[in-house]
């Protein structure tokens, strides 16, 4: 059985003859009860502190379960990210190659349009050269001719030489019909050979 500071307060001994000194045993028994509640009072005080603190304990221990549920799932999704960012940029890097394989295709061949080209027109400008300078041998030729073949006409030369400079000024800039010309004697035909 408990003893409360009051049990321990009342208690009564019984007297004997030589016994204890009575006042001096219920001053003891005064501190004793003093002690023992302040003794309980500390206890139920702890017991609650005790209490407060395995509250505390299992907040903290749901708070570490939490923290290391979340930690676990914060490394899966940064090895998640991690693998997700690897593969885009593989993807990424062979978009990249096959655009730039297109382009040096594309590149390659307009290198090769633009030399075929090139090629072309070198022999179109030969050929033009060619056809050109064919072209003004064959006028050469034809203006060699016609002032080689050209015969005097004394009778054509006559009536130049007897036509009044006047009327030959005079006729492109007057507004009035030109005078009829005379016919020119018809022309000898040449025989024999030069």
């Amino acid at each position: 059985m408990r003893l409360s500071p009051l049990d321990i307060q009342n208690h009564r001994f019984g007297t004997r003859l030589r016994g204890y000194d009575p006042e001096e045993v219920d001053t003891f028994n005064r501190m004793v009860a003093e002690d023992f509640e302040q003794v309980i009072r500390e206890a139920d005080g702890l017991r609650d502190r005790v209490r407060q603190l395995e509250a505390r304990i299992g907040e903290l221990a749901a708070r570490e379960e939490t923290l290391r549920d979340t930690l676990v799932t914060a490394q899966s999704v940064s090895d998640d990210l991690r693998r997700t960012a690897a593969r885009e940029a593989e993807v990424t890097l062979a978009e990249a190659e096959v655009k730039a394989e297109k382009v040096l295709d594309a590149a390659h061949r307009r290198v090769a349009k633009l030399a075929e080209d090139i090629r072309e027109m070198r022999l179109l400008r030969t050929r033009l050269a060619a056809s050109v300078r064919s072209a003004i041998e064959t006028h050469l030729a034809l203006l060699e001719g016609l002032a080689s073949e050209l015969p005097e006409d004394p009778v054509l030369d006559g009536k130049v030489a007897f036509m009044p400079a006047s009327k030959a000024v005079k006729r492109p800039l007057e507004a009035s019909p030109a005078p009829a010309r005379p016919a020119a004697p018809p022309r000898k035909p040449e025989t024999g050979s030069a």
